[in-house]
């Protein structure tokens, strides 16, 4: 009796150990489909943030920010780039507080609107390019700036041009 006894719990263990195995298997096999698919995943992102970044590259090669020279150009005058790039956009912004027509876009603006200023970027330090709306009319415009010896900002409208109205 007692061998029957312990021949049944060899089976039954034999049984348990081959259980355990066949479903540590199969939790190993999905663990690794996951990693794999993971690291195609992972992949592809890396791929994806390259793009992306090479995008930036590009997009910011027309930027203040990263133009050396003229950045240089604006330290050696003794000016802190990081406090004279929100002024000068601070003092463009404000003609849109100016009663009547903007001085700055040449267009005029349609019943009851005024043309305003939206966004600005500063390519470099003697341009600015900027888009302008009215809510239904929008356009951009090319500026000109420069900083005068008594230390006034000056704007000067170099091109402009007015999008047509989608039909």
């Amino acid at each position: 009796m007692k061998q029957r006894i312990f021949m049944y719990l060899f089976v039954f263990s034999i049984l348990l150990v081959l259980f355990q195995y066949v479903n540590a298997k199969r939790v190993f096999e999905d663990m690794d489909n996951k990693l794999v698919g993971y690291k195609v995943q992972l992949k592809k992102y890396k791929d994806s943030v390259e793009v992306l970044q090479d995008d930036i590259l590009e997009v910011s090669h027309f930027n203040l920010n990263r133009n050396e020279d003229a950045i240089s150009y604006f330290e050696k005058d003794g000016y802190k780039i990081d406090e004279l790039m929100p002024f000068i956009k601070d003092e463009l912004y404000k003609l849109n507080e100016i009663k009547g027509e903007h001085p700055m876009i040449p267009y005029a603006s349609s019943e009851g609107r005024k043309m305003l200023i939206n966004t600005v970027k500063m390519l470099n330090h003697k341009w600015i390019i900027a888009d302008f709306s009215d809510g239904e009319f929008w356009g951009e415009i090319f500026l000109t700036y420069e900083i005068t010896e008594n230390k006034e900002l000056k704007f000067k409208l170099k091109e402009y041009f007015l999008y047509p109205l989608a039909k």
